[in-house]
């Protein structure tokens, strides 16, 4: 089965990068996983042998993309399935939520279900290409996390970049993602609604109100995933839903399945801090 592992960035990104997420496959067959929306932007580089591991991207919508070894993409807001061909190696950056306005200076909203290439992106930086070769020589997976951090670390990212009420948005709602809501984080932000909204939607590249939905549900994940909790119920009363019903819809909505089919399928399910997928069948 497919293993993952979590690691910290270097000090240097901390403020701008959540983790890197390393998913290693060893088997020769193809895997088929259904990904949901998790809240966070992602550099992500995958290969199997120095070629695309992933066959293809599919999309609720109907959209089908076939990624290159190397690219970044925003805000996903649809369940995807992604099909791969093993065995394949898998290195995320995953970036804090607001980290495509901190790092690049971009606005989120432009890149929200939406992917593209580091040269694209960077089109003047003649170590893009050097940086891929060197993810594909790399013999670990150790020595690839390395040259990210290295390449990372090297773009000029002024705190002209940085929106940081927006920053403190998102702080405030992964502290209280139980009880927050909009009309909580207007009133210790200070701003309109409309003024808020403007604001959020270019450095996290969806709405407030769809990023709590989207993190509530993922700590809905998180909280099935422990084994603490002997009933459903019990999880969406933690998380203050409205009632079952509320707790069912929104978690079908982001993951494909109802609460009730995750956890009958609990060994084809992960969750981890930045992600949630299951075995696609």
């Amino acid at each position: 089965m497919v293993e993952f592992s979590i690691l910290p960035p270097p000090e240097l990104l901390r403020d701008h990068i959540e983790c890197f997420r390393v998913s290693t496959y060893g088997m020769n067959d193809t895997i088929a996983f259904k990904v949901c929306p998790t809240g966070h932007p992602e550099i992500v580089f995958q290969h199997r042998q120095g070629q695309a591991a992933i066959k293809n991207i599919r999309v609720n919508s109907g959209r089908i993309v076939r990624p290159p070894l190397l690219f970044l993409h925003g805000q996903v807001t649809e369940v995807a399935i992604m099909n791969f061909r093993g065995p394949y190696t898998t290195v995320q950056v995953v970036l804090k939520p607001f980290g495509l306005q901190s790092l690049f200076g971009l606005n989120a909203a432009k890149f929200r279900n939406h992917s593209t290439t580091l040269d694209a992106l960077l089109p003047e930086s003649p170590s893009v290409r050097r940086l891929e070769r060197q993810l594909i020589d790399a013999t670990s997976d150790g020595q690839r996390i390395e040259s990210l951090s290295v390449f990372l670390g090297q773009l000029e990212t002024p705190d002209r970049n940085r929106d940081l009420l927006v920053e403190k948005s998102i702080n405030l709602i992964e502290r209280n993602i139980s009880t927050i809501t909009v009309e909580l984080l207007l009133d210790h932000i200070g701003l309109s609604e409309r003024q808020f909204e403007r604001r959020f939607v270019r450095g996290i590249g969806v709405t407030p109100q769809f990023y709590v939905r989207v993190r509530r549900v993922n700590e809905a994940f998180r909280l099935m995933d422990t084994g603490r909790y002997e009933r459903l119920s019990e999880v969406a009363y933690a998380l203050n839903f409205y009632d079952q019903s509320h707790f069912i819809r929104e978690v079908k909505m982001f993951s494909g399945m109802t609460p009730k089919s995750i956890s009958q399928r609990v060994k084809d399910f992960h969750s981890d801090l930045v992600a949630s997928s299951y075995v696609y069948r």
